[in-house]
């Protein structure tokens, strides 16, 4: 019997190998979370444009946040799912060693490879096999750098993992990745579900370099015997691979059938819809679903929570945990406080220097005046998110597939005063999905492997736990209608002039 008791109601172990680090959760079947444990590592930005971590980090954090949970959950654990931020990457040499620091989804070193990637395969033609448009956002690009400016580093490396890979061959000894992951990375044809070859024959890039892939709730293989022992288990656990963590977000919203949208409320946000077919959208990114025949669309940003929580240290900032929720607490409250539009205030919430899309897109905040207090500057911030959330559901929106709500999950999803905000600016209900979707979305991906739930549909029935909803108010929607248009302009006068101005990122080390 699975587990570390032979009695006791069942369980389902859940592992995100995050930004700001690696968490392990327990659900039961309903999905509700009975226990989570979380382990930090840090990012490095050892230059302009560049966010790296230590690969290490990835395996060691998740493996003891893993094992806490383990030794400590109440009930019967049938299975281990996994997700991550995605997509990183490491490399790892033959003995399963990492090959130099991983590089982060907002790394943005591979400008250059990412523009060659366009210009001799062509923008449109990649978007039409892979779902992606080049961006140094994805891994061929980051990989192609590392040879380039790195050539040492990269021939020592035997295969190239995404941080969700590199835990699930510390849990299992094999060697895979899912759909979801494969699809970020430039090299794997979206339809045909299969790494796309002449790709790697174009790059010169050995497919061996890459692992097998697996359907998202494919069974990878069982806890390592170690592993088993060492978490206090008492026979061997399932271990199923899982999604990449926006996608896994999708699955705990809800969405299996057009018609939703979903937001990860983290570091970054990630937008998320259900297509039957992929749109013809250039700025639209598209991943497998993580279950059945369907395509989920993508357009992201990659710093608002980042934005949020540097703005609500450097304002409203406490010590320790306790004192982290209380900053959040007082920036909601003080925001809600403040009448929509913020006294004229314009934010572009863009701190992690470059956006996926835009490497030289820099932050700024316009209209501030010596009347403005922290709740304005808060406010303000809110709203840039919003605005810029509001801007990227728009692509969708453009080839007419239309939403009727948008699901909202991750940290962040606790704020009611952003909520409120979303809803004014993009127009939609808000409504709140209880706990971290991200991680249920992937326990409810161990609950399909492993047959906890019948079909997709069954998972969503019974593991999907909606909260709140927030409507829009409709003289704060038209306000915000007004106002939009002159945020869309500091976005493009902010593009021109970086663009003006000549700043790119380093092309070499």
């Amino acid at each position: 019997m699975p587990g570390r008791r032979s009695g006791g109601e069942p369980t389902i172990a859940a592992v995100d190998v995050g930004t700001s680090g690696a968490r392990a959760a327990i659900f039961d079947l309903g999905g509700r979370r009975l226990l989570e444990v979380r382990r930090p590592y840090a990012t490095h930005a050892p230059r302009p444009g560049w966010a790296e971590q230590d690969a290490a980090l990835w395996r060691s954090a998740s493996l003891a946040a893993l094992g806490e949970v383990l030794r400590r959950a109440p009930g019967r654990p049938l299975a281990i799912a996994l997700t991550g931020q995605c997509p990183s990457v490491v490399g790892l040499d033959g003995r399963g060693r990492p090959t130099g620091p991983g590089l982060l989804y907002r790394d943005n070193r591979a400008v250059r490879e990412a523009a060659e990637f366009r210009r001799r395969l062509g923008a449109a033609e990649v978007h039409r096999l892979t779902g992606h448009l080049p961006a140094a956002f994805h891994v061929a690009p980051k990989l192609l750098w590392l040879r380039r400016h790195q050539p040492d580093r990269f021939a020592a490396t035997r295969a190239f993992l995404q941080p969700r890979d590199l835990v699930a061959l510390a849990l299992t000894g094999e060697l895979a990745t899912d759909g979801t992951h494969a699809a970020a990375t430039l090299l794997y044809a979206l339809e045909a579900r299969r790494w796309h070859e002449p790709y790697l024959e174009a790059w010169a890039l050995d497919p061996r370099l890459f692992p097998a892939v697996l359907p998202s709730s494919a069974v990878l293989g069982s806890l390592r015997p170690a592993l088993v022992r060492r978490f206090g288990l008492r026979g061997p656990l399932p271990v199923v691979i899982g999604g990449a963590d926006s996608q896994a977000c999708a699955l705990g919203c809800g969405l299996l059938d057009p018609g939703l949208a979903s937001e990860m409320a983290g570091s970054s946000t990630c937008l998320n819809t259900v297509v039957e077919r992929p749109l013809p959208v250039l700025e639209v990114t598209h991943y497998p679903h993580v279950v059945g025949e369907h395509f989920t669309t993508e357009t992201g940003l990659n710093t608002t929570g980042a934005a949020v929580a540097w703005l609500a240290r450097l304002l409203f900032g406490g010590a320790g945990a306790a004192g982290e929720a209380q900053a959040y607490a007082r920036l909601d409250a003080e925001a809600g406080a403040v009448p929509a539009g913020a006294d004229g205030l314009l934010v572009l919430p863009v701190l992690g220097d470059g956006e996926r899309t835009d490497p030289t897109l820099r932050g700024a905040m316009v209209g501030l005046s010596e009347r403005h207090g922290r709740g304005h500057l808060a406010r303000a911030m809110l709203e840039g998110v919003a605005y810029a959330m509001r801007a990227q559901l728009e692509l969708v929106l453009a080839p007419g597939q239309p939403l009727r709500e948008l699901r909202v999950s991750g940290g962040d999803a606790r704020l009611a005063a952003w909520n409120q905000i979303k809803a004014d600016v993009i127009g939609l209900p808000v409504r709140v999905v209880e706990g971290d979707a991200a991680v249920t979305g992937v326990a409810m991906l161990a609950g399909l492997g492993c047959g906890v739930y019948r079909s997709p549909a069954d998972a969503v029935d019974r593991a999907t736990r909606l909260g709140g909803v927030w409507l829009p108010n409709l003289a704060a929607r038209r306000l915000h209608d007004e106002r939009y248009p002159a945020w869309r302009a500091l976005w493009a006068a902010r593009v021109a002039r970086s663009l003006a101005s000549g700043r790119a990122h380093p092309k070499g080390a």
